[in-house]
């Protein structure tokens, strides 16, 4: 029993890209925020544009982190290509024995068999430490990062480099 396939205007596609890693670490854009309300701009901005970089780090993070037990980041990897190939690179819906299965079945079963390695192996603390240190660094890294589009800021004149402000626009 097949599904009809869903309607475009329904369906949001969810795309994170990978930007080049040289203008991740673009030295000449890194500078210290001027205010908290600052770095919480700069972070928003950089999480939204660099998703896909960040998410590869904290992933890294996590695999080296099971480097010293090779079984379980051999199963943490073979559920990692599980994912993306049955979860995230797919355009249409996975077809098997000649029938339709639902996304929401794809994502209760893969999230089934990750939660069910995660019990069995017993890394619960080593990916929440993992977790965290990537996002350390990714507030960090956001923080320091002037987004390329400072000048659009909803902050407008309060974020001038200038400790009177830029009265110009009064």
């Amino acid at each position: 029993m097949s599904s009809p396939p869903p309607d475009a205007g329904t369906v949001a596609a969810v795309t994170v890209t990978v930007r080049p890693w040289p203008l991740f670490i673009d030295i000449a854009a890194l500078s210290l925020p001027i205010s908290v309300s600052d770095a919480t701009y700069r972070i928003n901005k950089n999480l939204r544009y660099f998703a896909g970089n960040y998410a590869l780090i904290i992933l890294s993070i996590l695999l080296i982190s099971l480097i010293v037990q090779p079984i379980l980041l051999v199963l943490f990897l073979i559920i990692f290509v599980g994912w993306i190939y049955l979860y995230f690179s797919r355009n249409e819906p996975l077809e098997l024995f000649g029938f339709d299965i639902d996304d929401k079945f794809v994502l209760g079963f893969l999230t089934l068999v990750t939660l069910a390695a995660l019990l069995v192996a017993k890394i619960w603390m080593n990916i929440f430490v993992s977790i965290g240190f990537g996002i350390v660094i990714m507030c960090v890294h956001g923080s320091l990062r002037a987004p390329e589009d400072q000048e659009d800021s909803p902050y407008g004149a309060l974020l001038s480099e200038s400790p009177r402000g830029n009265y110009s626009i009064v």
